[in-house]
């Protein structure tokens, strides 16, 4: 199936950005603490498929544990629209919530167990990588 340019942005706005991916969504809804209390359903891209348009001045980055994940999050509204995913530091993780739903005709959600976070990270490694490159 060919992407389609999705776009997306944080709740006032500010942040803007577009990500080229599937009509068809397939996202992962993890079960980590911080993806669980922030509700943010992942669609992992390659860097190369995904553009700030507009907000870079008004992002703020917050890192924990291992500190390879940076979540970006705007800090006039607080909504992390995208970030750079420890699994993926290659990558870009969209929050699938913060797209326009016109360009979705559909999204598949399939789970991402953090307690078992090598066997599912391994299972989702292809997902950062641009077949193009």
């Amino acid at each position: 199936m060919p992407n389609v340019i999705h776009r997306g942005s944080c709740h006032c706005g500010r942040v803007r950005f577009e990500v080229d991916a599937p009509a068809r969504i397939e996202a992962l809804d993890c079960n980590c603490s911080i993806c669980r209390m922030t509700g943010f359903l992942h669609l992992i891209v390659p860097a190369s498929r995904f553009r700030l348009l507009a907000g870079a001045e008004v992002l703020s980055e917050y890192v924990f544990n291992t500190g390879i994940a940076k979540h970006r999050f705007c800090r006039v509204c607080g909504i992390k629209a995208f970030y750079i995913p420890r699994s993926h530091p290659d990558g870009v993780d969209v929050n699938v919530r913060c797209l326009d739903r016109s360009t979705i005709e559909a999204v598949e959600i399939t789970p991402f167990d953090d307690d078992q976070r090598e066997a599912a990270t391994a299972a989702i490694a292809h997902l950062s990588h641009d077949p193009a490159n």
